[in-house]
């Protein structure tokens, strides 16, 4: 559906309702890629968080992976138990029980970059370069916006 044949008001014409409508288009393009690596997307977003910060907390991984703190406790044991992914079984300082990759996570996560990376160009692929990038700023700026405004001061 074109822009131009849509309504001014309809909900199709919101902003967020479309970023919500790519995301979730996103999520399950990713899942159909990933699947045949036995990966879903929250845990292939673990396996890169814990490439980019080895060590990570289930906390940290949890935010991360804009997931609950729990679901990333099971999404990091069937890691464990499929072998990508270490965990200490005592916790050096505190209650966190730091999380690394093994060889094995890192060859997966390899393969589900390699994956994702063609669905991440799939996406923007009808854009101009100079609209890709600014396209990129644009959703920095959202997030900025949104992260840094009280909550409290926004109307109900």
């Amino acid at each position: 559906m074109s822009q131009e044949s849509i309504a001014p008001g309809a909900l199709e014409a919101m902003i967020g309702y479309q970023l919500k409508h790519l995301q979730s288009v996103l999520r399950s393009r990713m899942d159909e890629t990933l699947r045949p690596l036995g990966l879903s997307t929250p845990q292939y977003a673990c396996l890169e968080l814990l490439r980019r910060s080895p060590g990570a907390s289930n906390s940290e991984l949890a935010r991360g992976a804009f997931v609950t703190r729990q679901t990333m406790n099971t999404l990091l044991r069937s890691l464990q138990d499929s072998g990508l992914v270490t965990r200490a079984t005592k916790a050096e300082t505190g209650r966190a029980l730091p999380t690394t990759l093994t060889t094995e996570g890192g060859e997966a996560l390899d393969q589900a970059v390699e994956r994702v990376e063609r669905i991440s160009a799939l996406m923007v692929s009808t854009l101009a370069p100079e609209l890709k990038a600014h396209l990129g700023e644009a959703l920095d700026l959202c997030i900025g916006a949104l992260e840094n405004e009280d909550p409290k001061s926004t109307p109900t």
